[in-house]
């Protein structure tokens, strides 16, 4: 029987975060600042999300010139259900975000 494993409650508030956005694509940066999570806890996550078909990811080019391309997130079908599935728990800082367990 494959082991599964509980979402920890960082992995929680990104797809609450990714869940709000919708359909739009959003950047590691704004991740970071709306799910008030480190990159060193981001980036792997998002990475292993995305690895298990959870989300997809593209290399967006820069609207303005001079900037390096940044790589965007959104959620799948999967990953949507996965995001209401699994709503942060606790009272969680979550600066604009609307509650995610409604």
């Amino acid at each position: 029987m494959p082991r599964t494993r509980a979402l920890s409650n960082h992995a929680r508030v990104v797809l609450a975060a990714l869940l709000e956005a919708g359909e739009r694509w959003s950047h590691g940066y704004e991740l970071c600042r709306l799910a008030d999570v480190k990159s060193g806890t981001l980036y792997p996550l998002l990475i292993r999300l995305e690895a298990q078909g959870y989300l997809e990811a593209e290399w967006q080019q820069p609207a303005e010139g001079g900037r390096p391309p940044r790589h965007a997130y959104r959620l799948t079908r999967s990953g949507v259900q996965l995001a209401r599935d699994n709503p942060p728990e606790g009272k969680v800082a979550r600066r604009g975000l609307r509650e995610a367990t409604s």
